[in-house]
Order: structure tokens, then sequence, then C-alpha cells
């Protein structure tokens, strides 16, 4: 790990903020508007901060022309497909649990670069951590969420779509490990304007007529989604990254399920029950032992690997 200063820890610290806070905003969003819109709003405003900003630095472009379709692939499984899926169960289960739910998303990281990525074998201490924390999961999902399987308040299709979410982020960790050494801004800006051509057009043939009230709780949730967990902490994540390290990032896997729980109790008046403090305290726990066979990837919504 390199030397970390006070600069790193307090840009850890927001890290941990804004993607930990970004469960309890969509939260908020999806009170009234629909997750296409949600997912298609933050992406647009993201979109055009990252862009904005990589032209005033006048990054270069050129060399995208012959990663488009990896392109194309991050845009999908990092930003379309997961804010999608984690908006929709959002829809039902609270933004707390679904902090701990993506808490899973390093694990599963480390699980397919076993199958996609030569040399990043499974070694006994990962197995080992990753079994605690399928058994965590196991916990949180619980008899309770499967037997209110198709009753009005059911749970367990939205956490499974939130699993989702998590997933596609794992594979988006191992499909970004294809990535030219290049700028890191110009890649995370071209990504993003390219999840906004997808998502816009699904927004507009699905919600185009539908009126959207910009003085409301909704839309500024939507608007600081936007700015903050998915544009303004890439330039963060990625200035930490190359002060501090990896391993030094890695810690936030542990701090933002933690954060998004802390959340949800105190600004939404979210329940935290026994076996959801057990789930949470088992996942970390996998995390923790499968960290000491190799560090675990940062959690993020970007589209680098931590490695580089």
């Amino acid at each position: 790990m390199q030397h970390a200063t006070p600069l790193d820890w307090l840009g850890l610290a927001a890290l941990t903020a804004m993607y930990g806070s970004a469960f309890m905003l969509t939260k908020l969003a999806v009170q009234e508007l629909l997750p296409v819109t949600v997912t298609a709003g933050r992406i647009a405003i993201a979109a055009v901060l990252l862009l904005s900003l990589a032209f005033i630095r006048k990054e270069s472009f050129g060399f995208l022309r012959t990663i488009w379709p990896l392109i194309i692939a991050l845009a999908i499984f990092g930003n379309c497909l997961p804010f999608y899926l984690i908006s929709w169960g959002q829809q039902t289960v609270d933004s707390g649990i679904a902090g701990i739910l993506m808490a899973v998303m390093p694990l599963a990281t480390i699980v397919m670069a076993h199958f996609f990525v030569p040399g990043e074998k499974l070694n006994a201490l990962q197995v080992l951590g990753f079994l605690a924390g399928f058994a965590g999961i196991l916990i949180l999902l619980g008899p309770a969420a499967v037997t209110e399987f198709g009753s009005e308040t059911h749970t367990f299709l939205p956490m499974l779509s939130i699993l989702g979410g998590a997933l596609c982020y794992a594979l988006n960790t191992i499909l970004a490990k294809q990535l030219p050494k290049e700028s890191l801004l110009a890649i995370s800006a071209a990504v993003m304007l390219v999840s906004a051509l997808i998502m816009l057009p699904a927004w507009w043939a699905t919600q185009g007529e539908a009126s959207i009230h910009l003085v409301s709780t909704e839309f500024l949730a939507v608007v600081l989604l936007g700015l903050f967990p998915t544009a303004l902490a890439t330039l963060i994540y990625f200035a930490v990254i190359a002060r501090a390290g990896p391993s030094f990032l890695s810690q936030i896997n542990y701090l933002i399920p933690v954060w998004a729980l802390l959340m949800g109790i105190a600004l939404m008046n979210e329940s935290f029950s026994l076996h959801a403090f057990l789930a949470l305290t088992v996942i970390l726990a996998g995390m923790a032992i499968a960290g000491r066979g190799r560090p675990l990837p940062g959690y993020r919504q970007t589209t680098t690997p931590p490695d580089r």
C-alpha cells in the first residue's frame, strides 16, 4: 500500500459518503419516478459534466476508435443495466438493505476473475470469504423474502434485482481490464456518453410524454445522483487510486454498506432487523477473509479496474 496522506483519507471519506448515499437518493427518486427515468436522468447529468470537463482539459478521444465494442459493453454493464436493476429493486427494498446487497460486488469480482482473467486464480482464503459472503446473502434474503413472493409487498425479486446490479458491476470490472492505458477521464466521459445514448431513447420510448416536476424532491434526488455518486465520485476515485493505490481504496468496501445502512435509519426512518445486522456482519467478515488472500477490488460506479 502506498503512503496515504490526510487528503487521501478525506477522499476515501468523500467516496464513502457519495457511494453510500446513492441508495438513499435512489430510494427517494423511485417514490414518484420510474426506474428508467431515474437511470436516464442520472446518466445524462453525469455525461454532461464529464464531457464538459474532458473538453475543458482538451482530452484526446482518438484512441477510442479501436475499442468501441468494449466501450458499449462497459456502458451497458457499468451504468445502464445496474442503475436500472438497482432502481427497480429499490421501489420495494429499503436503501440500507440495498447497500448490504451491493457489498457482494467485490466477492463476485474475484470469482469471475478466476474464470475470465489469466493469473487471477482463487486461493483458499478467497473461496472461504466468498462462501461467507454468500451465506450472508442467504441470511439477508431469508425465508420471509421467499414466503412474501406474490404478495403486494414482496421483496424477493427486487432483492434479486439489486444483486443482479452487483453482478453487473463485477462483470464490468472484468471487462474494464481490457482497456488501454489511456486517459481515464476520456474513457469515463466516452462510456457515460454512450450510456446516455442508450438510455435517453429508452426513456423517451416509454416515458417521453410523461411530465416531470422540476421542483420536487424526486427530481432533486436524480440531479444529486448524477452530480455526485455518478460523476464527481469518478474523478475522486481516480485521484485516490493514483495517490494512495488500490489497496488503500479497497477499504471502501467495508464502509459503504455501513454508511448506506446508517443513512437509511437516520434519514429515511428505515428499520434494521437482527437478521440484517447478522447478514452484514457475515458479509463483511467474508470480505475481510477474502481480502487476506488478495486485496479486493474497490467498489465504484466507474469504468476502469482498480489496479490500473
